[in-house]
């Protein structure tokens, strides 16, 4: 029963990204599979939940794999507009977190989704953004969002941290899923007090200097999204 799980995970993925066009991207497809397959030979590939990156201001949302970047393409015309991250877990196992202080609300149709509010941007104070999770559901809508967020929360305050849920793979068609894992995103604030689009990446904004990474295609053609220690000098 086990490979066939396996096997499903894997067509979902290829079929998710078959339509690859950019540098480096085909090298992260290949890894997305082999990640899925043997999470544990790569130890090395895997940023962990709740932890910060230097002083970047989020906290890392889950574990796992950071497969896709922002701006990748999967089809023509349609960037991506945030990160996706592989937990190399079944469904509903692999913890997802808050990355930092902010009012969630969850949108009384949403099975697998969340969005939490920050009032001011840490990296430009004053600007009100959004945080996006998403694909927290089975294949068929069983949602793995926390009880404590039922459909039509809104505007709930939530610390850095917080359990939102469980990584998922719900596309909104149960005949194709996706590969497990979280989908996040930083939206824009439409100047209104509400969120944009987040479908159009012209509504998002690159996660890069929030995490601490080069999470965008500009600045990654291929190298693994991990943090990297701090190198101590002599007598530090």
């Amino acid at each position: 029963m086990q490979w066939v799980i396996l096997v499903g995970l894997i067509i979902g993925v290829a079929t998710y990204f078959f339509f690859v066009r950019r540098p480096g991207q085909t090298q992260r497809n290949l890894r997305v599979v082999e990640w899925i397959n043997h999470p544990s030979a790569h130890p090395d590939w895997a940023i962990q939940a709740r932890q910060r990156c230097g002083t970047a201001p989020f906290l890392f949302p889950t574990t796992g794999y950071i497969g896709y970047l922002w701006g990748d393409t999967f089809q023509a015309g349609h960037p991506h507009q945030g990160i996706d991250i592989f937990g190399g877990t079944q469904p509903d196992v692999m913890p997802v977190y808050s990355v930092y202080d902010g009012y969630l609300t969850r949108l009384a149709g949403w099975k697998s989704s969340v969005i939490i509010r920050f009032s001011s941007d840490p990296l430009q104070p004053g600007r009100q953004i959004w945080t996006y999770y998403t694909h927290m559901a089975d294949a068929a809508g069983n949602s793995f969002i926390s009880s404590q967020f039922p459909p039509g929360t809104t505007e709930l305050f939530v610390p850095a941290g917080t359990l939102l849920g469980h990584q998922g793979n719900y596309s909104g068609s149960p005949d194709s899923p996706v590969g497990i894992h979280l989908h996040f995103s930083i939206v824009k604030d439409d100047g209104r007090g509400g969120f944009t689009n987040e479908l159009d990446i012209n509504n998002t904004i690159d996660p890069s200097p929030y995490f601490g990474l080069p999470l965008n295609v500009a600045q990654n053609t291929g190298e693994i999204p991990v943090c990297q220690p701090i190198q101590l000098t002599p007598g530090s």
